[in-house]
C-alpha cells in the first residue's frame, strides 16, 4: 500500500488549475490549426486565426484563455493500492481554492442553484471518483464553462431509434445550440447506460485527444459521419459561418438496458481545457 499526502493532491489541484486556463492543450491548437488551413471561407479563416491569437497571448502573457474560467471538474483516477492520509475531497476544494486564487481566476461557482450566492472561491470542485489498478494516483483538472456547458442536452431514445435516431439528435443539439457555445466545438457524445452515466460518458468523451478516432471502428466512423454532418451545418467559427463548426466529435459507450437508448451530447467551445498530472 502506497501512501499519498492530502497535501500533495492540494498541490497538484491548484497547479493544473492554473495551467489549464492558460494553456491550451496541443492537441487543441492542432485541429484548429488544421481547420485554418482548411477553411474555405475567408471570415471563418480570420476568425480562427484570431482564435490561435488568443491563445497563444494567453500563454505568452500568463492570462486566461478565456474570462470564463468555468467550474472545476476534477477526475480522479485512484489506484487499488493507494491510500490518501487525509480528506481526498477536503484536498481538491483547496487545491482549486488556492489555483483560482493564486491564478487570478474568476470564481463561478454559487452556493445554491436557486439563492445564486456566489461561494467566493469556486468551490466545491464537481469530482468524478474511478478505482483504476495499481498504486497511482491520476489527476486531470477540465474547467467547464457554461457558454458550451448550457447548450448541452440529453435524451432516452427508444432501442428502435437505432444509429440514426442518434445522429439526428447529436445533429439537432448541435444546430439548436448554433453559435452560442463559441464554436468551433468539441462534441462529446455518451450512448449508453442510464440517464446519469450517459451524461458522465459525454463528458469524459471531452477528455480525450482531440481528433483521436474511437478505438472502435464503428463508433470511429460514426465520429467522422457526424463531424461532417455538422461541419456541413454552416454555422462556423463563432457563427459566422464557413465549414469549422466543429473540430471533433468523440464518442463513449457502455453496456444499457434491453429497453433503454440514454444519449448525452455535452458540448465544449474551442477552448477545450484539459489538464493532467500523476501522483
Amino acid at each position: 500500500m502506497r501512501e499519498i499526502s492530502s497535501a500533495l493532491v492540494a498541490d497538484a489541484v491548484a497547479r493544473l488549475c492554473i495551467e489549464a486556463n492558460i494553456v491550451l492543450p496541443k492537441d487543441v491548437r492542432d485541429c484548429i490549426a488544421l481547420r485554418e488551413r482548411e477553411e474555405p471561407w475567408a471570415p471563418a479563416r480570420e476568425i480562427l486565426g484570431r482564435i490561435a491569437e488568443n491563445y497563444a497571448v494567453a500563454e505568452r502573457e500568463r492570462l486566461p484563455i478565456c474570462q470564463d474560467t468555468g467550474l472545476a471538474c476534477v477526475f480522479l483516477e485512484i489506484g487499488q493500492e493507494v491510500h490518501i492520509s487525509g480528506s481526498l475531497e477536503d484536498a481538491v476544494n483547496e487545491g482549486v481554492r488556492r489555483g483560482y486564487r493564486e491564478g487570478f481566476l474568476r470564481k463561478s461557482a454559487v452556493r445554491d442553484p436557486l439563492d445564486r450566492v456566489n461561494t467566493g472561491d469556486n468551490t466545491p470542485a464537481m469530482i468524478y471518483y474511478e478505482i483504476v489498478p495499481g498504486d497511482a494516483l491520476k489527476i486531470t483538472v477540465a474547467p467547464k464553462g457554461f457558454g458550451s456547458e448550457n447548450m448541452s442536452q440529453i435524451k432516452m431514445l427508444r432501442p428502435s431509434d437505432g444509429v440514426e435516431g442518434v445522429k439526428a439528435f447529436v445533429l439537432k443539439a448541435v444546430e439548436e445550440a448554433g453559435p452560442n457555445p463559441c464554436p468551433p466545438i468539441i462534441v462529446g457524445v455518451g450512448i449508453g447506460g442510464t440517464f446519469d452515466k450517459a451524461a458522465l460518458l459525454a463528458k469524459k468523451a471531452l477528455l480525450r485527444e482531440t481528433g483521436a478516432p474511437s478505438p472502435n471502428p464503428f463508433y470511429a466512423r460514426l465520429e467522422h459521419e457526424l463531424l461532417e454532418e455538422i461541419n456541413a451545418l454552416g454555422i462556423g467559427p463563432q457563427g459566422f459561418g464557413g465549414r469549422s463548426t466543429a473540430l471533433a466529435v468523440s464518442i463513449e459507450t457502455m453496456p444499457t438496458h434491453i429497453a433503454g437508448l440514454p444519449v448525452a451530447v455535452n458540448i465544449n467551445c474551442h477552448v477545450a481545457r484539459h489538464r493532467t498530472e500523476v501522483l
